[in-house]
C-alpha cells in the first residue's frame, strides 16, 4: 500500500514523499521521534501518521491472508521463459547496437543507459519513445511512451525529426518487403506519433518521487503506454541531497517501483544516467552516477563513451546478455549504425 492512501493531508503526505517514505512498509520500522525529525512534522503528527499506518498496515495483510491473495503470482518457469521468447523489443534503429541487446530494448526490465554529457543519451531516449510506436505490423509494439524530463533536455523539433525519419523507413520498408501494410502507413503521421508521448517536466525530487508514484494510476488508465523513459534519474538527487542515507533510501525505493511497474504493465522503463568522477587504486576515473548501491537496482546497464571520434554502446551488467560493445551514430535522422563500422561488432 503507498504513502498517498493514508487518510493524512497534502501537506503531511508531500513530506513523508520528500523524506524517502513511500510505502507503508518503510514506515514499520520506525519511532515517532525518528519520524518527526527526519520528515519534519511535529511529535504528535507522527504519532498519528504511525497509527493509521499501523491500522492499514494490519488490514492489507488480514485480507491478503484471508484469500491467499499473496501467493496469486506463483508461476511456473516454463510459462516464464515462453513469456520472454514471445517479447517484442523496442529498436533503437541501430542494427549493431539491437544485437548486442539482444533486438533491442527489453520489456518487463529497467535498463539504464548512462554517459559523458553529448555522447547521445537524449537522443537515444527519444528514439526509444519514437520507436515503441512502431505498429506491429512492421515487428514493433504499437505503443505510447511516457517521457520524464529532470533537466529540460527533451527537445521537441528533434522528436519530430525522428518521427519523420521512422515514419520513411516504415515507408522503405513498406515498399520493398511488404505491400499489404499500405494501409497502416498512410494512417500513421508525425504529429500522432508527438502526439503518443506523454511528456512530464520534473523541477524537483520530490516531483520526481511523487510522479513515481502517480505512474500506476496513469498507466492503468492508458494501457498502451509500453515504454517510460526517465531523463536523467540523476539530476535532481546529485544536486538537492546532502544526506547520503536518506537519498540511497529514497533511490532504493523509486527503484523498486520502477521495476514493479515494468513487470505489472509489461513495459520497458529507461533511465538514462550521468557519469561522475570516482576514486579508485590511486586514481580518478569517470563512473556513472549515484553510487554502487544504485548500480545494482537496474537489470542492464549501458555505458556510452568515446573511442575516438566514434561512439560506443558497452554492456556493463545484464543477467542475460553477453558483456559486448558496438559503435553507434547520432545523425540527423535519429541512432543509426556507425558509418565506418557499419558490421563490425567488437565482443569483449
Amino acid at each position: 500500500m503507498e504513502i498517498w492512501r493514508l487518510p493524512i493531508s497534502a501537506s503531511q503526505r508531500g513530506k513523508l514523499i520528500s523524506a524517502g517514505y513511500t510505502t507503508l512498509s518503510s514506515l514499520s520500522s520506525i519511532s515517532s521521534s525518528d519520524l518527526a525529525r527526519e520528515s519534519k512534522v511535529s511529535e504528535s503528527e507522527a504519532l498519528d501518521i504511525l497509527k493509521f499506518a499501523s491500522h492499514s498496515h494490519s488490514g492489507g495483510w488480514e485480507m491478503s491472508s484471508g484469500n491467499c491473495s499473496i501467493f496469486e503470482g506463483a508461476q511456473n518457469a516454463w510459462d516464464m521463459l515462453h513469456e520472454e521468447e514471445s517479447l517484442v523489443h523496442i529498436t533503437t534503429s541501430s542494427a549493431d547496437l539491437d544485437n548486442i541487446l539482444g533486438g533491442g530494448i527489453h520489456c518487463k526490465e529497467v535498463t539504464e543507459i548512462g554517459g559523458v554529457p553529448g555522447i547521445g543519451k537524449t537522443q537515444l531516449g527519444i528514439q526509444i519513445a519514437v520507436n515503441v510506436q512502431i505498429p506491429h505490423g512492421f515487428g514493433g509494439l504499437g505503443g505510447k511512451a511516457i517521457y520524464i524530463d529532470t533537466e529540460g533536455s527533451f527537445m521537441v523539433e528533434r522528436a519530430l525529426q525522428i518521427a519523420e525519419a521512422c515514419i520513411e523507413d516504415m515507408s522503405e520498408y513498406n515498399r520493398f518487403i511488404r505491400k499489404d501494410f499500405q494501409a497502416c502507413e498512410i494512417r500513421m503521421q508525425p504529429k500522432d506519433i508527438l502526439g503518443n508521448i506523454f511528456y512530464f517536466r520534473i523541477c524537483s525530487y520530490t516531483e520526481q518521487i511523487a510522479l513515481i508514484n502517480y505512474l500506476d494510476k496513469f498507466i492503468s488508465e492508458h494501457k498502451d503506454v509500453k515504454v517510460v523513459v526517465v531523463d536523467s534519474v540523476t539530476f535532481h538527487f546529485r544536486q538537492d541531497f546532502d544526506d547520503m542515507a536518506l537519498r540511497t533510501r529514497v533511490l532504493s525505493g523509486m527503484a523498486l517501483k520502477l521495476m514493479k511497474l515494468a513487470k505489472k504493465f509489461s513495459l520497458a522503463v529507461v533511465l538514462l544516467n550521468q557519469v561522475t568522477t570516482k576514486h579508485t587504486e590511486g586514481s580518478f576515473q569517470l563512473a556513472l552516477a549515484l553510487g554502487d548501491s544504485w548500480s545494482h537496482t537496474c537489470t542492464n546497464r549501458i555505458v556510452l563513451y568515446w573511442n575516438g571520434n566514434e561512439r560506443y554502446a558497452y554492456i556493463d551488467k545484464s543477467p542475460s546478455l553477453r558483456s559486448a560493445s558496438a559503435a553507434y551514430s547520432v545523425t540527423r535522422r535519429g541512432i543509426r549504425n556507425s558509418s565506418s563500422s557499419c558490421k563490425r561488432i567488437k565482443m569483449m
